[in-house]
């Protein structure tokens, strides 16, 4: 704990408990057990797989799912931060990033061969448990994907040197920068050195400490791979567009011929249950004070711990959790309030997050959230509450698995029950917890565990500053396959009696059905001084109707498994459903209700307002939302309707003095019949759906004159501008540069988006491997266009280390001049790109949230209905000239706004040297400092 930078010891007064036996697993009999019987009827969840294991221990698991034409490739190895010993910690995460450098027989970065293959849900991430790598990838890449793994498992010692591990250490200690830069991010180094004992395996932070990084050396990093990275230690899962017996062969062929290892020693649990409180008050640059209870819970793969989940869903998950409704809604003392688990290995924890409204003590916080939980314990839970956290609990499982690959995919689930519980398919066991957990139950878990021995965390503002040799060929990566154009399913059209039309995707393969009821109008129609109506309308608008309030609607919908979510962007507004297909009926109810009869409410009104308010605070804390809050004013001026934060909240003023007419006003003109289109996808047909929309919107009718849609047209900069905003001790400067390009052409549109790809659009971009890869300044690097309806930008951003802020502004200058002229794109950067644009199509369109946001964007833009489908072939028709047209009509190094974001004294004089402009120092609010 590092005393000098931000952190006080209020009170230590126990060390945690000793390494000892714990009973984990909820008595056969409770008291009361059989009061309560809980007859829902959940959904199920069932994942047919094979299980098989190699001759040197690998094991594999299979699990066939034909809907899109990807495979999901996901290799878990059992060694996570946990494993590593004291002084010599962060190796896991570290290797994680070694691991993406290239191999004996690949040089170079991992991430090229899967964006060229068209791979999506692509990464690698460590935990204290386990080291994970996946993709998911289109079926003809899938012997590329194999190959890739099997190499870095087989074949990578060789390709470990001093300068790779010098590289990377660089880009770790740079996103431990950026994670403590972060409001509160210090917190996760605090929270494990003072709710484990000194040594346990949890004691200290995933990412390590930077010493320890500093320190490690060659043969450290090379034993670690000898000793974890093997077969004998992994587990390999397979899903989608194959079988058993194709998944057998190959994992043969790529996997077979690496020798296994020595079984290293697993950790049996050490829960490190705590006997006492412990306190401890920490100081950041943070915009609200926050309160952490932590509590050590049994490990994963309990009936105990799922218990202890069911628990913390009805304690502070949702609107009607206990926590939320007390401590934000009825008493207004906090602007969120929330329980999670954190799950693990060989022991979990429980955590309640709350941060104070402004102006209300955190002890008064911490004293309602203790009130909650004493209650909670002495009382238990009612039986409606567990039906209602249990069906959300399963909707969300069903929607997760709705894909194959990806975080909360089907791989990551079977991975994890392999290599923690040994048995891919114990999910359902751990689900059968769930479903059998009674209030006594969840009572007495909560009794059990929850009662004492809690380490409690405070976090206040700071005072403020003034300003292989058989197997597989491995001479060569296999070729990933030719992209196909894209099979989406048809989209069919339909309008109900009012002229609302309804436009149609069917997918059948799980039994969900997402509906988004869109609105040509957003926060860009935001004027006359009330900026933030649209997003606080949106945001009160599902807060209850004229028939229901605000947490009997969320009980509703918790009853469906569904879920309803109400925003605004710059130029729509929407209303989404996501059900399940049996409460179809049910939910559409719902849905209607909220768009057509919301109720506005005075205290919901008051209530969210004052939650807006603190979000606005929590934005200027951010450097990067920072950023977003100045571009629009900065870049389009105050009479385009773009000339406002761009994060859409408005300004504390604003928000003070919006009236319920002013929303009321916003919700009768914005969300009207003729401004709707109805897009639904999932589950369901045009003959099912279309009588059901009709009864429910066919009728809707408005007595008042639609909104029009926002119409401007944005001056351009004609000359480099430089604003330098403030943040003082910052680890990281933010660097924005951007300028507005006019609307979108989508005639141009291809060319431009594949432009970008290859210079700061990707991992493998221009930008980032400059910044990340080859300096080291920055944990990654990018570039983007902001797609709206009007005028659009174009944007570059950093995070960087403070001491290459100025560099790193030359740097980006030189990639955004090179692009245009100095260096045009290569034969080989437009061929890798094309390959990744196309072939990650079917990736993209996987699940029904992902095709919905197809079929959105069809409509957003005024494309063909088969605008996808033939994708493919339109992007793989551009042309080096073509790219080089977008470049040179779309990137104008001479027109750039900047923004840096950071510690001005050790900034400013450099940047100013740069000469790249005028320079203007800004406070939050973009108002000049002098």
């Amino acid at each position: 704990m590092d005393v000098r930078a931000l952190i006080t010891i209020a009170a230590l007064v126990s060390a945690c408990g000793a390494k000892q036996p714990i009973e984990t697993e909820t008595p056969a009999e409770q008291p009361n057990a059989g009061e309560s019987v809980d007859t829902t009827d959940y959904p199920q969840v069932e994942i047919p797989l094979e299980t098989f294991t190699l001759d040197n221990g690998l094991t594999v698991v299979v699990h066939e799912d034909r809907k899109t034409p990807v495979v999901a490739v996901n290799v878990w190895y059992h060694v996570g931060s946990k494993d590593e010993v004291p002084g010599k910690t962060g190796f896991a995460h570290l290797f994680e990033h070694l691991m993406f450098q290239g191999s004996e027989n690949f040089k170079g970065e991992f991430f090229e061969p899967l964006e060229k293959a068209g791979a999506t849900d692509f990464n690698g991430t460590t935990n204290s448990d386990r080291t994970n790598y996946f993709e998911t990838v289109p079926t003809a890449a899938l012997d590329m994907a194999l190959w890739m793994e099997s190499d870095r498992m087989g074949h990578f010692a060789g390709a470990i040197s001093q300068e790779l591990l010098d590289e990377q250490r660089g880009v770790v200690q740079n996103e431990k920068r950026q994670g403590q830069n972060r409001p509160y991010g210090k917190v996760w180094e605090i929270i494990p050195q003072n709710t484990y004992p000194a040594g346990h395996p949890y004691s200290w932070s995933v990412i390590g400490s930077m010493e320890d990084l500093e320190a490690a050396t060659l043969d450290d990093v090379k034993k670690w791979f000898a000793e974890y990275y093997a077969p004998s230690n992994a587990v390999l899962v397979l899903a989608g567009d194959i079988s058993v017996e194709q998944a057998r062969a190959k994992a043969e062929h790529y996997f077979g011929d690496i020798p296994s290892a020595a079984s290293t020693l697993k950790r049996g649990p050490w829960v490190a249950k705590m006997s006492e409180r412990r306190e401890v008050t920490a100081f950041d640059r943070v915009p609200q004070e926050r309160v952490y209870m932590i509590w050590n819970v049994p490990e994963y793969g309990t009936r105990t711990l799922e218990e202890l989940r069911v628990a913390a869903q009805v304690l502070g998950t949702g609107k009607n959790s206990r926590l939320h409704k007390r401590l934000v809604y009825e008493d207004e003392l906090a602007t969120s309030a929330s329980v999670w688990v954190l799950s693990r290995e060989i022991g979990s924890q429980i955590i309640v997050v709350a941060d104070a409204r402004p102006g209300v003590p955190l002890a008064k916080v911490e004293s309602a959230a203790q009130e909650e939980l004493t209650r909670f314990i002495a009382d238990g839970p009612e039986l409606e509450e567990l039906q209602r956290v249990k069906m959300k609990y399963f909707a969300d499982k069903v929607a997760g698995l709705e894909k194959v690959g990806g975080f909360g995919g089907k791989t990551d689930l079977l991975a994890q029950h392999a290599v923690y519980l040994g048995d891919p398919g114990s999910f359902e066991r751990l689900f059968g917890y769930v479903r059998e957990a009674s209030p006594a139950h969840v009572q007495q878990a909560a009794r059990d565990w929850l009662d004492d021995g809690v380490f409690v965390l405070r976090v206040l503002p700071e005072p403020t500053r003034a300003v292989a040799a058989t197997g597989a060929d491995r001479s060569k990566v296999p070729d990933p396959g030719q992209p196909s154009n894209l099979n989406l399913p048809p989209i069919q059209r339909a309008k109900l009696a009012n002229g609302v039309e309804v436009i149609l995707a069917e997918r059948h393969e799980t039994p969900i059905v997402r509906v988004r009821a869109v609105f040509d109008v957003g926060y860009a129609n935001d004027k006359d001084g009330k900026l933030g109506t649209a997003q606080l309308a949106m945001d009160v608008l599902d807060e209850g109707t004229a028939s229901m309030g605000s947490l009997e609607l969320a009980a509703t919908l918790e009853r469906l498994g569904a879920q309803v979510f109400t925003g605004a962007g710059l130029d729509y507004s929407w209303a989404s459903l996501t059900t399940l297909k049996p409460t179809l009926g049910g939910s559409l109810d719902v849905l209607a209700d909220v768009i057509q009869n919301p109720a506005f409410d005075d205290a919901e009104i008051e209530r969210i307002r004052k939650r807006t308010l603190a979000s606005i605070a929590q934005e200027k804390a951010q450097p990067f939302s920072t950023a977003l809050r100045l571009l629009g004013p900065l870049l389009y001026g105050d009479a385009h309707p773009y000339g406002q934060p761009l994060t859409g909240s408005g300004t504390e003023a604003a928000v003070t003095d919006l009236t319920r007419d002013d929303l009321v006003a916003f919700q009768r003109s914005a969300l009207h019949p003729q401004r709707a289109k109805l897009l639904v996808v999932g589950d369901t047909t045009m003959d099912e759906i279309l009588p059901m929309l009709e009864s429910r919107f066919g009728g809707w009718t408005s007595d008042v004159a639609a909104a029009e849609p926002a119409g401007a047209s944005a001056p351009r900069a004609d000359a480099v501008r430089v604003f330098l905003i403030d943040k003082p001790d910052a680890e990281q400067s933010l660097i924005i540069a951007g300028h507005v390009i006019g609307p979108r052409d989508n005639d141009m549109y291809l060319a431009l988006d594949v432009m970008n790809a290859i210079l700061g659009g990707t991992f493998m971009s221009r930008i980032n491997m400059n910044l990340r890869e080859d300096k080291h300044w920055s944990y990654g690097a990018r570039s983007f266009v902001y797609e709206t309806k009007l005028d659009q930008t174009f944007a570059t951003y950093a995070q960087v280390q403070t001491d290459k802020t100025s560099e790193s502004m030359v740097e980006i200058q030189k990639e955004l001049t090179a692009i245009i002229g100095g260096a045009p794109t290569t034969p080989d950067e437009l061929s890798r790109t094309k390959d990744n644009q196309t072939r990650r199509l079917p990736g993209q369109n996987e699940t029904t949230d992902r095709v919905l946001s197809s079929v959105f964007a069809i409509v957003e833009w005024g494309l063909p209905d088969d605008y996808w489908n033939t994708y493919v072939d339109r992007v793989n028709a551009l042309t080096l000239d073509d790219i080089s047209k977008a470049a040179t009509t779309y990137v104008m190094p001479d027109r750039l706004t900047w923004i840096v974001i950071g510690d001005l004294d050790k900034i400013e004089a450099k940047v100013r040297a740069l000469g790249f402009g005028e320079v203007t120092i800004l406070d939050t609010d973009g108002q000049p400092v002098k």
